[in-house]
């Protein structure tokens, strides 16, 4: 296979993951976005491939039917991935992204395939806290209202048509984070690396705290910024996903 060639296309990625790199980092975005949330990152990261996963019903996406449950993406997370679990890996889950993410490995090790060397969770309690999410109670005018202050945050003026389409997706996928229910921690054999962003108001060190029970290893790493500025991939945070290389 020569240099830069790719495997068959995938809707479950933007770009097809190349074989020029040894490594590729998976990842998963937040609640109402889509893979487009990495956009500002570098294509790699030192010699590991980033690779934004695209959720169905959304951007690109939009007219396919939405995922449903974390289970089901998570079931066909473990489809789309299998044949480029073939070098080195890493997830990456941003906010309510570390969730099927975490559901990913559990399938993962329960298949008996390759496994994740690090999982990355940024801003996301763990999940049987993960019903604690402030956002999963507010009500529809609300969510429509952060909706607006996000996209002024991202510099965008929100029209009356972007903000519907947004919330079509939002509401969909805050269903489903609204169904999702781990009971207990439940552990992985893989290190997780969890990212507290140090100004954000809504997930402090007392919820990411969760997430000790479920790996031997689990690293808190502190950096600079609030809850979207993993957006930007800053130094910080590019810092602590060189770490597992």
């Amino acid at each position: 296979m020569t240099s830069g060639s790719t495997t068959a296309a995938s809707p479950w990625f933007v770009r097809p993951p190349s074989t020029d790199h040894p490594a590729r980092i998976f990842c998963l975005p937040f609640s109402g976005s889509g893979a487009s949330a990495f956009s500002a990152w570098p294509a790699v990261l030192d010699d590991v491939e980033v690779c934004p996963v695209q959720f169905p019903g959304r951007e690109n996406r939009m007219a396919e039917p939405h995922y449903g449950t974390y289970e089901d993406l998570a079931d066909g997370l473990v489809e789309a991935l299998t044949p480029f679990l073939d070098r080195p890996f890493a997830f990456f889950g941003h906010c309510a992204g570390a969730l099927p993410a975490f559901e990913t490995v559990v399938r993962l090790v329960e298949r008996e395939l390759p496994l994740p060397e690090r999982f990355f969770v940024s801003g996301q309690p763990a999940p049987h806290h993960a019903s604690r999410d402030r956002m999963l109670g507010l009500t529809v005018s609300e969510l429509r209202a952060e909706l607006e202050s996000f996209l002024r945050g991202r510099g965008l003026e929100p029209r009356p048509d972007m903000i519907d389409m947004g919330m079509a997706v939002l509401l969909r996928d805050h269903a489903a984070a609204n169904a999702y229910r781990r009971v207990a921690p439940v552990a992985l054999p893989c290190p997780i690396v969890v990212v507290q962003w140090r100004d954000d108001p809504e997930v402090g060190l007392e919820e990411l705290e969760g997430w000790r029970p479920y790996a031997d290893s689990v690293d808190i790493r502190v950096v600079g910024g609030g809850h979207f500025d993993f957006m930007h991939a800053p130094d910080d945070l590019r810092k602590v996903l060189a770490s597992w290389r």
